[in-house]
């Protein structure tokens, strides 16, 4: 014990002042706190004004927490990658993501991220020319759009307000119109993690069954699978495609790829195919085939692992656990939201994602500030807005290895960082949380 309290002076360096300790960051430009509580004046001792020394929590909407027991699991030597142990982990995990997926169709895995499973849809179905329809709601279905319209495919964007989930209604009288018998293929992400809604898969597909269109339907279910209910073949999706790094709960690197009866027909005269991300060539028999050169080993025995975790916990409780966290987060922000500072992107709740959800800021310098506080001064880690929402927002994620004390954990150091930068907000979020989990989930 030396008597002194160490701090960060307004020029960024650090220093000692005796019975004083002053905090400055880049989050809070100009400021300083004095932190003296009179146990401090009794019993002095060296502090650096931070309490993140422990495991930093990662909040963002991907890559998400990867479970300590999938992390083990990748720590082998690499094996065998023609005969043997790794076949069997393939195929069992093409046959558990068929059950992930909801479908009896084919299932593919990629060396990419969720982007790549995007390339791999549009390639192995479309011809250069084909015109597609993309549903707007956030920002990654318009880049789903962009990507294609790169590849030579005629893009038309139903555009929307991005704080609403898809009016089916909408794409109905779309695709009833004389020039929509040209539209090949219909894009939708099912949870957009820019906007944080939550579209109604089903209510989509029956819109264009209403129009007695025969366009190809195109899930992407990047921040949904594996958080909210998803049944492809019953919903009467086409195509449908995912990631590792976010409800699969697994390192990022790998995407998946489903493709349902009609797929596979129009994957005949597509144009578009390319070698690597070729549907035919990756039905061979030869092992490598699979994944057009070496398998991605180390991937795969997360993978693997990943899914083993889920189908224990079982799919309906996965998706109760999510929606129960997620209530909990709406909860809190309900109550942030009557300081007038903080609100919704997505009104109405019942569009809300159960996976992530974007908090809108009234002030932009606050975003910051909040970003920096959480991150520097406890450890936790929050998704920044991006898209439309870029420096308006930040985003909590509720989504795959998360529990209640991680999340109210998180929902704390966020109220607490608040109350410390001054952004206006009503007291008794967390409170709001803790008491819809404990209603929701008894004794």
């Amino acid at each position: 014990m030396n008597g002194l309290l160490t701090g960060w002076g307004n020029n960024g360096k650090h220093h000692q002042a005796v019975g004083l300790t002053y905090c400055m960051d880049m989050g809070f430009p100009g400021r300083s706190f004095v932190a003296m509580s009179r146990r401090q004046r009794d019993y002095p001792l060296e502090i650096n004004m931070t309490l993140k020394t422990g495991r930093e929590f990662l909040a963002i909407p991907g890559p998400t927490n990867i479970p300590e027991p999938v992390l083990a699991a990748m720590h082998r030597p690499a094996i065998e990658i023609y005969k043997g142990e790794l076949v069997g982990i393939t195929t069992s995990c093409l046959a558990d993501l068929k059950k992930v997926f909801g479908t009896e169709g084919d299932t593919y895995i990629y060396i990419s991220n969720g982007h790549g499973a995007w390339e791999a849809a549009l390639t192995n179905t479309l011809s250069r020319g084909d015109k597609v329809l993309v549903l707007q709601s956030g920002r990654f279905a318009v880049g789903w759009g962009e990507m294609a319209s790169m590849m030579g495919v005629e893009v038309e964007v139903l555009e929307q307000d991005e704080r609403k989930a898809v009016d089916p209604a909408a794409v109905e009288a779309r695709l009833k119109a004389p020039d929509a018998a040209d539209i090949k293929a219909v894009l939708v992400v099912q949870i957009d993690t820019a906007s944080g809604v939550l579209n109604d898969v089903p209510a989509i597909r029956r819109a264009i069954d209403a129009a007695g269109h025969d366009a190809l339907f195109m899930v992407d279910t990047i921040a949904s699978l594996g958080t909210t209910p998803f049944d492809m073949d019953d919903w009467g999706v086409d195509v449908a495609v995912t990631g590792s790094q976010k409800g699969l709960m697994s390192p990022p690197g790998l995407s998946f790829v489903a493709a349902g009866p009609k797929a596979a027909r129009a994957h005949q005269t597509a144009d578009l195919r390319t070698r690597y991300w070729d549907w035919t060539a990756r039905q061979g028999e030869m092992h490598y085939m699979k994944f057009c050169g070496t398998p991605p080993v180390h991937g795969l025995f997360a993978l693997r692992k990943s899914l083993d975790m889920l189908l224990e916990e079982g799919l309906e409780n996965v998706f109760t656990r999510h929606r129960l966290l997620a209530g909990a987060v709406h909860k809190t922000v309900e109550v942030w939201s009557r300081g007038g500072s903080l609100g919704f992107n997505i009104e109405t709740p019942e569009h809300r994602a159960p996976s992530v959800t974007p908090v809108l800021v009234k002030d932009p310098a606050h975003v910051t500030q909040l970003l920096a506080y959480c991150e520097h001064k406890a450890g936790v880690i929050l998704g920044v807005g991006i898209g439309e929402f870029s420096g308006r927002a930040f985003r909590i994620a509720h989504m795959g290895y998360v529990n209640a004390p991680m999340l109210l954990g998180t929902l704390s150091v966020i109220d607490m960082g608040l109350g410390a930068i001054g952004i206006p907000r009503e007291k008794g979020a967390v409170q709001a949380a803790i008491d819809h989990l404990s209603d929701a989930v008894g004794v």
